[in-house]
C-alpha cells in the first residue's frame, strides 16, 4: 500500500467535498462520551440495574454522588462543545460564557432527574399493567426496548428544549441504533407511555402524545411532506389521551388529531383527524359486535 498516494487522494477529496469536513473549528461532541453519559444517567435513574457495583443503603449516597459528579463534568464538557458549534463567538459570547451556560443547563437537567424518574415510573407501570407477558418491573427495566427508548428520549427531550440540540440528536440516534425505535427528541410525550415490541416505531419532531397512550411495533407518526421550507412548523400528528395504535399503522400530518380514547387498527394509513372514541380499521370492514361499544359511541372508519 502506497500511503503517500492514498494520503494525497484523501487530501484532494477533503478539498473537493469540503461540506463534510470539520476543519479549523472547535472539537465537536464525542459520540463515545455521549454514550457513556447516557449509561451513567440510566444508572442514576434506575439504581442497581445497569452497573456492576453492589448497591445498598450504606453505600448508595456515596455511589450516587460519585456518579453524579462524573456525569456532570462529562456532560458539561460535551454541552460546551455543542454551544460552541451552535453559536461560536456570536453576540459577544466568550469561552467563559459558554462554560457557565453549559454548567447551568446540566445542573438544571440533573435537578430534573427526580421528576424524570417519576415520569418513568408511570411508563414502567403502563407496561406492567398493560402487557400480560410482563411479570415484573425488573423484567421491564432490564428487557423492554420500549422503556429504554422512552428513558433516553426523556433526557434528550430536556436537552432539545434547552437548545442543546446536537447532543439530543446524538442521544436519540444512539438509542435508535440499540432498540430500532426512532423518537425525535423534539417530540412531546406524556406520562404512562407504552411501546410494546417497538421495532420500526418512528415518532417525528413535532408529534404531541398525551397520557396513557399505547403504541405497537412498526407505527409511524410522520409528516405528509418533507419539504425543507416546513422547518419549524407543525408537521406531525397529535395523539390525545388513552389512544391505542396497533402494529404497522401510519398517521401523518400536522393537522391530524387522533381524539382521546380511540383505537387505530393495524396497517391503517391515516391523514385526517378522527373524533374521540373512534375505532379506525383497514379492510375488511369490521362491525360493532358489542353493545357496550355502541353505547360508548365508537365509530368504525375505513
Amino acid at each position: 500500500m502506497n500511503t503517500d498516494e492514498l494520503t494525497n487522494a484523501l487530501l484532494a477529496s477533503y478539498h473537493r467535498e469540503g461540506g463534510i469536513n470539520h476543519l479549523q473549528g472547535r472539537t465537536l461532541p464525542s459520540r463515545e462520551a455521549i454514550i457513556d453519559i447516557v449509561r451513567d444517567i440510566e444508572a442514576l435513574l434506575f439504581p442497581g440495574y445497569f452497573r456492576e457495583e453492589y448497591l445498598s443503603t450504606g453505600n448508595l449516597r456515596y455511589l450516587t454522588g460519585s456518579r453524579l459528579a462524573h456525569a456532570f463534568d462529562s456532560l458539561v464538557a460535551e454541552v460546551e462543545k455543542n454551544l460552541h458549534f451552535d453559536h461560536g463567538h456570536e453576540n459577544g459570547k466568550h469561552n467563559d460564557d459558554m462554560h457557565e451556560q453549559a454548567c447551568a443547563t446540566v445542573e438544571y437537567l440533573f435537578q430534573s432527574l427526580p421528576s424524570i424518574r417519576a415520569m418513568l415510573s408511570t411508563d414502567v407501570d403502563a407496561l406492567l399493567n398493560g402487557d400480560p407477558a410482563a411479570r415484573s418491573r425488573e423484567e421491564i427495566i432490564l428487557g423492554y426496548p420500549g422503556l429504554r427508548a422512552i428513558t433516553v428520549h426523556r433526557i434528550a427531550h430536556f436537552l432539545w428544549t434547552h437548545d442543546v440540540r446536537l447532543i439530543a440528536r446524538m442521544m436519540a440516534e444512539y438509542i435508535h441504533s440499540r432498540t430500532g425505535i426512532d423518537i425525535h427528541p423534539g417530540a412531546q410525550i406524556g406520562k404512562h407511555f407504552y411501546i410494546d415490541h417497538g421495532t420500526g416505531v418512528v415518532i417525528g419532531e413535532t408529534t404531541v402524545i398525551g397520557e396513557h397512550v399505547k403504541i405497537y411495533q412498526g407505527v409511524s407518526l410522520g409528516a405528509l411532506s418533507v419539504k425543507k421550507q416546513l422547518i419549524g412548523k407543525r408537521r406531525h400528528p397529535t395523539i390525545e389521551d388513552r389512544v391505542t395504535i396497533y402494529a404497522g399503522a401510519t398517521i401523518l400530518g400536522g393537522d391530524t388529531v387522533i381524539g382521546h380514547d380511540s383505537v387505530i387498527g393495524g396497517n391503517v394509513w391515516l391523514v385526517k383527524s378522527v373524533p374521540p372514541h373512534s375505532v379506525v380499521t383497514s379492510e375488511p370492514r369490521m362491525h360493532v359486535s358489542n353493545a357496550h361499544e355502541r353505547e360508548a359511541g365508537w365509530h368504525y372508519v375505513i
